[in-house]
């Protein structure tokens, strides 16, 4: 093959190639950047009897964490049904993702004086 004909099959093959590096690189970019995002998440801590904050206002679609730091048991049960969770020991931890706006408002079983309420935009 002479130099004349391997330069012009460079030619005609070289812009299919740069076409596919792009067209792959923007591939990637594009994973990269969806995996970038991170889950919405939130928490409450429960402590000395209450719920903190007592009000809780998100994005649909974030995940709310309640973390048991009282000495003594608690539970997370919201009023409509929407989640419940079980006894909670000193450390323990439950969570739910809010998936619909609206408030939803929540208390503990074991000391249902004990309330608070997350509001979902």
């Amino acid at each position: 093959m002479t130099l004349r004909k391997a330069a012009w099959r460079f030619c005609l093959a070289a812009p299919v190639v740069i076409a596919l590096g792009l067209l792959f690189a923007g591939q990637r970019n594009v994973r990269a950047n969806q995996q970038e995002k991170p889950a919405a998440m939130a928490e409450v801590k429960i402590d000395n009897f209450s719920f903190g904050p007592q009000t809780l206002t998100i994005a649909a679609g974030t995940t709310v964490t309640w973390t048991n730091r009282d000495d003594i048991p608690h539970t997370v049960v919201s009023t409509d049904g929407a989640f419940k969770s079980k006894v909670l020991d000193t450390d323990e931890k439950f969570s739910y993702t809010f998936t619909k706006a609206g408030t939803y408002p929540y208390f503990c079983s074991i000391h249902p004086k004990m309330t608070a309420k997350v509001v979902v935009q």
